[in-house]
């Protein structure tokens, strides 16, 4: 059930149900349709993938490390917990994560 979920969300619109999609003011829309386009025509190059590849490893710190939570783990009863240390990406987790391709 969840995997059939997965596949048909978001919409072509982005939208998640009722939930989803985007506000951009007036302004923007036309830039905004030239990203996606171009987005669109080059997502699946082997050249954008390497050369994204190559960004995220040497400007982003991607793959960010995962950490064992030793005290955490021994707190909560012996699950071995781990944290992945997002926070370690340059300038911060989401902002990055928001721009990147």
């Amino acid at each position: 059930m969840q995997s059939s979920y997965l596949e048909s969300h978001p919409d072509k619109n982005g939208y998640f149900g009722k939930f989803g999609g985007s506000f951009i003011p007036p302004m923007l829309e036309e830039p905004f349709a030239d990203i996606q386009k171009a987005y669109l025509e080059l997502k699946d190059s082997p050249a954008f993938i390497n050369e994204l590849k190559y960004v995220r490893k040497h400007y982003q710190g991607r793959p960010t490390p995962s950490s064992f939570a030793k005290n955490l783990t021994e707190h909560c009863g012996g699950a071995k917990i781990y944290l992945k240390r997002e926070d370690l990406n340059h300038t911060g987790a989401h902002k990055l994560n928001h721009c990147m391709a």
